[in-house]
């Protein structure tokens, strides 16, 4: 993302130089490098890649609109106000975070602050709601009926694997194809998936996640183990793009295409496509746990969710008909 100098002259934004590729990046780094560049290298791996990519989009957008870094309040809560009509309430706090953090990577005190932008927030939500679109959660039975309408094509072993691991483990997007075949091990209860990083998990400390062996004949630990029978995926990114003459890629799927297999699959199966995405494995296990009366803290054992405030929303829809107040009347 192109961006004026009022926001690529602080490290926490700009992109580091391109390294000399007949030079060891290491060497380079360690011995001609000034130690100004290794502490801009430290401030630029402070947030997470996806992070920095959506602070520079909201950014870019602000300054088209015609506001600078730094800004005044009243600059800012023009600038929110005019795009409240067009942008969800999350977007206008999400730039509103960015434009904040890059104040205080350039040791500016932050219009975010000033009572004259929280006010117009305020207003906004007031007016305009809160209310996001949500992906809907792809139930077990739903998840069932999905993998009944697969076929047997390697394309067909690696989404049945996919969703099974995906639904079972509650991956997000970015967990599920960041596995790599090493990070599977296979003992007698069943899969342990080392989780070597994750959105909660920046730092990587890593975690590892149980897989049962299935009770059903859809088992993920069975499907994985065909996957990685046929495919021959011994090393490497466990989870590759599949041409139509069933040749496998040996790169790794992207974030966006689990949203496309979900969809396609879905679709398939007879269900409105527009209604699921990539996230609705990780909703689907969730609320389907809490239907099945899975305690809270067992399901954040199991996806990494950081509290139950999290699991709240997906808890509160999956037990909506249980003990129902009008269903003891009614």
């Amino acid at each position: 993302m192109k961006v004026d100098g009022h926001t690529l002259d602080n490290p926490l934004f700009s992109e580091p130089p391109k390294p000399d590729p007949g030079v060891s990046h290491f060497r380079a780094i360690s011995v001609n490098a000034p130690a100004s560049t290794l502490v801009e290298g430290y401030i630029r791996d402070s947030i997470a890649e996806a992070t920095r990519r959506a602070y520079l989009f909201d950014l870019a957008h602000f300054e088209r609109w015609g506001g600078r870094i730094p800004c005044e309040p009243n600059v800012l809560a023009a600038y929110l106000a005019e795009c409240a009509a067009t942008l969800a309430v999350a977007t206008l706090v999400r730039r509103c975070a960015a434009i904040a953090r890059a104040h205080q990577a350039r040791g500016v005190p932050s219009p975010t602050r000033a009572e004259v932008v929280r006010a117009t927030l305020r207003g906004i939500r007031r007016r305009c709601g809160t209310a996001q679109r949500e992906a809907r959660p792809l139930l077990r039975d739903e998840l069932f009926h999905t993998l009944d309408c697969i076929g047997d094509s390697m394309k067909d072993a690696r989404d049945h694997a996919l969703l099974l691991v995906g639904f079972a483990a509650g991956f997000r997007r970015s967990e599920l194809v960041g596995l790599d075949a090493p990070d599977i091990e296979i003992v007698p209860q069943g899969l342990v998936i080392h989780l070597r990083r994750s959105k909660t998990d920046q730092e990587g400390v890593g975690r590892n996640i149980g897989v049962p062996f299935g009770r059903t004949r859809f088992c993920p630990v069975t499907a994985l183990s065909l996957w990685r029978d046929r495919s021959r995926i011994a090393a490497g990114p466990l989870f590759r793009p599949v041409d139509r003459l069933g040749r496998i890629a040996t790169t790794r799927l992207s974030g966006e295409a689990i949203s496309v297999i979900v969809k396609a699959r879905v679709a398939a199966a007879g269900y409105d496509p527009a209604r699921y995405s990539g996230h609705s494995l990780r909703a689907g296990l969730v609320t389907s746990a809490a239907q099945a009366g899975v305690a809270p803290w067992r399901i954040r054992q199991q996806t990494g969710h950081a509290s139950d405030v999290m699991l709240a929303r997906y808890i509160r829809d999956g037990e909506m008909f249980v003990d129902n107040a009008a269903g003891a009347l009614l």
